[in-house]
């Protein structure tokens, strides 16, 4: 199995499957993408779903380190925590690195009943939960009660644009809205005037 034709395919069908989805996308087409013949791409993943498994978990990986070094590097410094928290939304928001990981995403989150369950396990294992459990153990050092669930309204109070255009960015003005409730939601003025 070499390294460089199995790269090659994660490449080819990253593209392909951020663009067409996991139902529209044939192994034919991921093999010309990744210039290889459709017996290479089978000798290295066994079907479709076990390479879209792969995918999946790769480029969450990649995605999901660079966010939990953002995550590290915004929260060992917070001072200011209305003004930190917006500058790390707009960090997380303007993350272009990864952009047909996000586009697969947005493909997922299209054909979810459509995506063999395993891949789903492994993209959120990999990923989402990932970021989420670092950022919860940032907000629990900082006092918030339910790290967890505060992680995630942080997320999606920052991250989420208009929810009629699925993938849309929210701009910097939604995102210092989106972290004043975000505040407000989880009594952190209450919480720092009680402490002193």
């Amino acid at each position: 199995m070499r390294p460089d034709k199995r790269q090659a395919i994660l490449r080819g069908a990253l593209s392909v499957f951020a663009r067409d989805g996991y139902s529209r996308a044939s192994i034919d087409g991921i093999a010309k993408e990744a210039e290889v013949s459709t017996r290479t791409l089978y000798n290295h993943f066994a079907d479709k779903a076990d390479l879209f498994r792969h995918v999946i978990q790769t480029s969450a990986n990649e995605a999901a380190q660079d966010q939990i070094h953002l995550i590290e590097r915004h929260f060992h410094k917070i001072t200011d925590l209305e003004q930190d928290l917006v500058e790390f939304g707009k960090a997380m928001g303007a993350q272009l690195g990864h952009a047909e990981h996000f586009a697969l995403v947005r493909q997922i989150n299209a054909e979810l009943t459509h995506i063999p369950a395993e891949a789903i396990e492994a993209w959120l294992d990999t990923g989402p939960h990932k970021v989420r459990k670092a950022l919860a153990g940032e907000l629990e050092k900082l006092g918030f009660r339910d790290p967890k669930r505060a992680a995630i309204h942080l997320l999606v109070l920052t991250l989420t644009g208009d929810p009629a255009i699925r993938g849309s960015r929210p701009d910097d003005d939604d995102i210092a809205a989106g972290v004043k409730v975000f505040l407000h939601g989880h009594d952190v003025e209450n919480r720092r005037t009680a402490a002193t």
